[in-house]
């Protein structure tokens, strides 16, 4: 079996006339936690959409456990019932992702669509509830919920059907501290759990507790690749690929001088606390 998850060779995507990734090539192995790295507008969100299968390269190769990804490919339902078995994309925006009139319902959506028999969705629903403490949200409305909230029911939406990849964009963004918190236990539990995560964001403070390896991209073409505690010491790198701002001091003298700064707050995701709550049996 290829230790290879993806890859893609000299990939590009564009949207009308904007080129979105420009000559993108790059291997994701099998077990990794990647951290897709870079400013807005940099091609992050492109990248997992490709990789989701939900957009397919205008130019170059992308191969996805050892097949070359395309819409061809896909057309074969066989082959695309597989591949979305396999890969889950959880969205930065979760009021794209969920859809159902409950939590319960938007949870049961996607075992009904691979036909599990109802006791196996029962069960499932109820461990996934009780894993991300939801329970207490199985029967509200999900566009009444908070965004944090979402976020979780859209995460537990992908992670009940198990897939190998998950794929995540900006899963902190807008998130209370306790909810981003909630998300970065979530990902600090999943090392060496053999599944794949890739994770797209523009936060320096997380990437050592997300992932093992990272890519920055920097207006759609890879600009670095390297371990997290590599990419966040090199300070000319953050500039260039705007990930690290300039701060205006005051000297002594009244002379204002501007120097680099990664904003970076050294956060201990570790002691957030988790709550639990009773699963309610439907």
């Amino acid at each position: 079996m290829s230790d290879c998850i993806f890859e893609l060779s000299d990939v590009a995507y564009a949207y009308q006339k904007h080129l979105a990734l420009d000559g993108l090539s790059l291997q994701i192995r099998r077990g990794d936690r990647v951290a897709l790295l870079g400013a807005n507008g940099s091609g992050k969100s492109t990248l997992l959409r490709l990789l989701d299968a939900l957009y397919f390269p205008g130019k170059g190769e992308l191969k996805a456990f050892g097949e070359v990804l395309s819409e061809d490919a896909l057309a074969d339902d066989g082959t695309n019932f597989a591949f979305r078995r396999r890969v889950g994309l959880v969205f930065q925006n979760p009021d794209v992702q969920i859809f159902n009139p409950t939590v319960f319902d938007e949870l049961a959506f996607g075992p009904l669509q691979l036909a599990w028999p109802r006791d196996r969705i029962l069960r499932g629903v109820d461990e996934i509830l009780t894993r991300f403490a939801i329970s207490h949200l199985k029967d509200r409305a999900p566009h009444r919920l908070s965004t944090g909230e979402k976020k979780r029911v859209a995460l537990a939406s992908v992670l009940i059907l198990d897939p190998e990849v998950l794929l995540l964009d900006e899963p902190t963004a807008s998130l209370d501290p306790e909810s981003q918190g909630e998300v970065i236990r979530f990902l600090i539990e999943s090392r060496n759990t053999g599944r794949t995560i890739v994770t797209a964001t523009h936060d320096l403070d997380i990437i050592e507790d997300i992932a093992d390896f990272v890519f920055v991209l920097d207006n759609g073409r890879l600009a670095a690749a390297g371990t997290p505690s590599a990419i966040l010491a090199d300070q000319e790198l953050l500039r260039q690929t705007r990930l690290a701002h300039a701060h205006w001091h005051i000297h002594a003298d009244g002379e204002a001088h501007r120097h680099p700064h990664a904003h970076r707050h050294g956060h201990d995701h570790h002691l957030t606390p988790r709550r639990s709550y009773r699963p309610v049996k439907r």
